[in-house]
């Protein structure tokens, strides 16, 4: 039993592993566990970067994921995923970091830009020297970010952008913002990076506020960003992006990070939970011995293997590149659900000290109601499925 609560894996999937892949697990586990852990809870309750913990991500050899070359170390979706899983595992916030950081924002500049603008910004971003952010989703376009209306004009040698971004993970602090706008003269979307200048402001036009009383993900910071004539030099234009089409390529080469999160936020309600039961005492006994409590665990363990199983399957059909939008979806909406539920679970089992920052699980669930959101919300994951079912797309409906 005690080898399950620490490595939470009921079907030995991890022993399917290379030993790189099992060397990357263990060496974020520990770095986890020994600096992110004991440090997170105070940053998370004072709604905190904890910017100690985000730069020594660098030394894990993680930083830029799947790009090859430029500091980064190329990896697998399998290997991608764990580094997802165990970073969920502990602290949701850091997750965010570094998915919008070293996924979305560097993945942007290595797949859209031309080589010189890979070679100006990847390097010392796989460092950490600079930080990332990635700017797409605006007020009023969430899951319809297609229709996005930050809008650019060509002016000379510079681009005029104009318009309103928000929950733009680091966007208040990033040193490199890639952000999306509409080309006014084709009405296609373009892609541009916002640098912070050599005094360490941001150029004038681009007005980021921190967004106050988060209930989740409260140790990574979202921005609401005003832009308003901000002048973005034409270097500055990821070349190869054309329209929303090149935007997606970005989406897709990232996608399932939040279904290996869900997993990670899993493990840990799974761990919490039964660690909790067999030291909790009540009517003279551990809690662990009522068959109610043992029904519970087992149902999460359950949940927890057919999520891993998901999420293995995916990284094997991303790498042959047979990975559909209705299955990242179907696996999306399953993680989501299932640790969702784990999480409010694990939270009931604790009773009262579920509610303490100090046992960790109400980070975790809080954590999850965002994961739920991000990467598509669950209504919206349903819609993607639901139209592969039937053929029919229930996105919008003409009026009558």
């Amino acid at each position: 039993m005690s080898e399950l609560l620490e490595n939470p894996d009921f079907f030995l999937l991890d022993q399917q592993l290379s030993a790189e892949e099992t060397a990357l697990r263990d060496r974020v586990r520990t770095y986890g566990q020994e600096h992110v852990l004991p440090a997170i809870n105070a940053f998370w309750e004072r709604g905190e970067h904890p910017l100690p913990v985000f730069k020594g991500l660098a030394d894990l050899g993680i930083v830029g994921t799947f790009i090859e070359g430029y500091g980064c170390p190329g990896l697998s979706r399998q290997a991608a995923g764990l580094v997802a899983r165990e970073m969920g595992r502990i602290d949701g916030s850091v997750n965010t970091f570094f998915g919008v950081h070293s996924n979305l924002c560097m993945g942007s500049i290595y797949m859209l830009g031309n080589e010189e603008q890979r070679q100006r910004w990847l390097p010392t971003m796989a460092k950490i020297e600079k930080t990332g952010a990635f700017a797409l989703t605006e007020p009023t376009h969430g899951s319809d970010s297609v229709s996005l209306e930050t809008s650019a004009r060509r002016d000379g040698d510079h681009w005029v952008l104009n318009g309103h971004k928000r929950w733009i993970g680091n966007g208040h602090a990033a040193d490199v913002i890639v952000l999306y706008a509409r080309d006014e003269a084709d009405g296609q979307v373009k892609c541009f990076v916002v640098e912070k200048q050599e005094d360490g402001e941001y150029p004038q036009g681009y007005r980021p506020t921190v967004i106050d009383g988060k209930i989740g993900k409260r140790a990574i910071n979202q921005a609401d960003i005003v832009i308003e004539d901000l002048r973005i030099p034409e270097e500055n234009r990821l070349e190869n992006c054309h329209s929303f089409k090149d935007v997606n390529k970005v989406l897709k080469a990232t996608r399932g990070g939040a279904s290996w999160e869900a997993v990670g936020h899993g493990m840990a309600a799974f761990e919490i939970a039964a660690n909790y039961a067999l030291e909790r005492e009540q009517f003279g006994m551990p809690i662990a011995n009522y068959q109610l409590v043992q029904e519970r665990l087992a149902t999460m363990l359950s949940d927890l293997t057919s999520m891993q199983l998901l999420c293995t399957r995916m990284a094997q059909l991303q790498e042959s590149d047979q990975l559909t939008d209705a299955m990242a979806s179907l696996v999306k909406m399953t993680t989501s659900r299932k640790a969702l539920d784990m999480c409010r679970t694990a939270r009931d089992m604790l009773g009262g000290n579920g509610l303490l920052l100090e046992n960790h699980i109400g980070r975790h669930l809080t954590d999850m109601e965002v994961v739920s959101t991000y990467e598509g919300t669950d209504s919206v994951q349903a819609l993607i499925v639901g139209r592969a079912i039937t053929g029919v797309s229930a996105f919008t409906r003409t009026r009558r």
